[in-house]
Order: structure tokens, then C-alpha cells, then sequence
């Protein structure tokens, strides 16, 4: 049975009423003061990428992450020919569980911002259908389309990132180990020159000593602050390698129970004795 949502918008009432579900998401159709549809399917939450618990509006019939809309198709105002692109998700943070909105960025099929009337209205249209979706009794089922859907993709992302965050690391723990001995050699040729200066004072001497771009004493605070800046960079960037690694873990540990649920049941094979007589 379809569903059908009166969302009051600065543009006037708009009105969306839900197509019969589709494997992964939900598509709505716009009346009153907008016009064409919505499409609504799960998605991971914003910032744990292995936790299927939100919900990604698209403006437009399809879902706009893999699939990109006729300009003819995208939602417009109802005096208007210019239709608009751009999606929203709604996730909850816990412990507090309040829902939290993320907004990309909206623009028109020809590229433009939208007014901030526009603007407005079609993000009450997009976290209105996005919450009638969240609490609709088949969310969970969306959820879980959602996310056999992508986890492929977010699996290769989650290993090329682990990587990458992996290399990162060892790249600054490099420019940490090379730092030392670049700032003793800071260090020996500044007092070098301060005994230049000592013994001979000079103008140009005395900016290489002093503390200003290009000069020694400012290679000396670079290569101070350098060593523990990247140690502290590399830290972080191996905090994210393993958060990655072990999101990849849980999608995939989430992909072995799903086959071991579908595996069909064999029966155990029945052993015939036979005895002669």
C-alpha cells in the first residue's frame, strides 16, 4: 500500500507518495509545489562504513551513487524547468540516538547553486522521505539489500585505503628518522657561524643566524618541530589503516553469515546394511 507525505516547504505543500518497495529502496513521487521523484535505499552510517544503519535520499528516480538521472527526471519546483541534483543522508548517533542530517551538495543539471528557497525545499523533501523510509517496518530489509549491494565496493575501498594510510605511516615515520640528523647538522652549523660572528662580525652572518625565513636558526625550529609532527601524523595515519582493516573485517565476516543462512540444508545420507544370508 503506498504511502503518501504532505511536507510543508518554503516553496508551498509538497506532496510524495511511495511507489511499492523495491528490493533496496523506495521511490517517491512528487505533487503540489515540486515535481517528478525521490529515491530512497540504505546506506552505511557516515562515519563507521561497515554499519548499515542510515538512510541516502537522491533527488531524482535513481539511486545517484551509482546510476545518474535524465535532466528530464530530476525533482523541480512546479513553475520551474530547472531540475536538481544532489542527496542527503539521515543516520543516528548514539548514545543519544538523535537523528543527524549530512547534506550533499545540490546543484542544478546545468551545474548552478540553487536559490536558498530552492535550496530549502528540496532538502525537506529529501529528510522527509528519508524518515518515513527509517521508520517504515521494512527498513531493516532495505538495510540489508543495501548492504549486499555495496559491499564489494566498500571492500576494495577499505583495503586500497588501508593501504594507503599503511604507506602514509611509513612514509612520515621516514621524514621523523631523517629530521635527527638534518637538525644536528642545523644545529652544528648555526653555532659555526655564531663563532664566524663572534670572531668577525658581519650583516650577512648575522641574518643567517637570526630567526627569519632561510635562515639557520629557522632550520633549526623546522627540523624541531618536524620529527614529532610526523611521528604524530604516522600514529594517526595507522589509526586509520586499522580502523579500515577492521571495518573490512566486519563486512566480510557479515558476508560469511549471510551464505552460511542461505547454504541450503542437505540431508544427512541414509547407510543401507545389507546382510546375505
Amino acid at each position: 500500500m503506498s504511502s503518501i507525505l504532505s511536507v510543508e516547504t518554503p516553496a508551498g505543500t509538497v506532496h510524495a507518495t511511495a511507489r511499492p518497495r523495491e528490493n533496496d529502496s523506495a521511490v517517491f513521487d512528487l505533487g503540489g509545489a515540486m515535481r517528478e521523484s525521490v529515491h530512497v535505499t540504505g546506506t552505511h552510517h557516515v562515519r563507521h562504513w561497515d554499519q548499515f544503519t542510515a538512510a541516502r535520499a537522491c533527488l531524482g528516480p535513481v539511486n545517484a551513487f551509482e546510476d545518474t538521472a535524465p535532466a528530464e527526471a530530476l525533482p523541480r519546483l512546479a513553475r520551474s524547468r530547472t531540475g536538481y541534483r544532489g542527496s542527503l543522508t539521515l543516520y543516528r548517533d548514539v548514545p543519544a540516538d538523535r537523528p543527524q542530517v549530512s547534506v550533499y551538495p545540490m546543484e542544478s543539471a546545468a551545474g548552478h547553486e540553487p536559490s536558498r528557497v530552492t535550496a530549502e525545499t528540496l532538502t525537506a523533501v529529501l529528510r522527509a522521505c528519508a524518515e518515513h523510509v527509517e521508520q517504515r517496518a521494512d527498513f531493516p530489509q532495505i538495510l540489508t539489500a543495501s548492504r549486499e549491494r555495496d559491499t564489494p565496493a566498500l571492500l576494495r575501498f577499505l583495503t586500497w585505503s588501508a593501504d594507503y594510510h599503511r604507506s602514509s605511516a611509513a612514509c612520515l615515520e621516514g621524514k621523523a628518522r631523517a629530521s635527527r640528523p638534518a637538525l644536528r647538522a642545523a644545529v652544528t652549523a648555526w653555532w659555526t657561524v655564531a663563532c664566524w660572528f663572534t670572531s668577525q662580525p658581519h650583516p650577512v652572518l648575522l641574518l643567517m643566524l637570526a630567526n627569519r625565513d632561510e635562515s639557520l636558526a629557522r632550520e633549526v625550529d623546522v627540523q624541531e618541530w618536524l620529527g614529532p609532527y610526523c611521528l604524530t601524523e604516522a600514529a594517526s595515519e595507522l589509526e586509520r589503516a586499522r580502523n579500515a582493516e577492521a571495518e573490512a573485517a566486519s563486512l566480510r565476516t557479515g558476508q560469511r553469515k549471510r551464505r552460511t543462512v542461505r547454504r541450503p540444508k542437505t540431508g544427512t545420507p541414509t547407510t543401507v546394511r545389507m546382510e546375505i544370508a
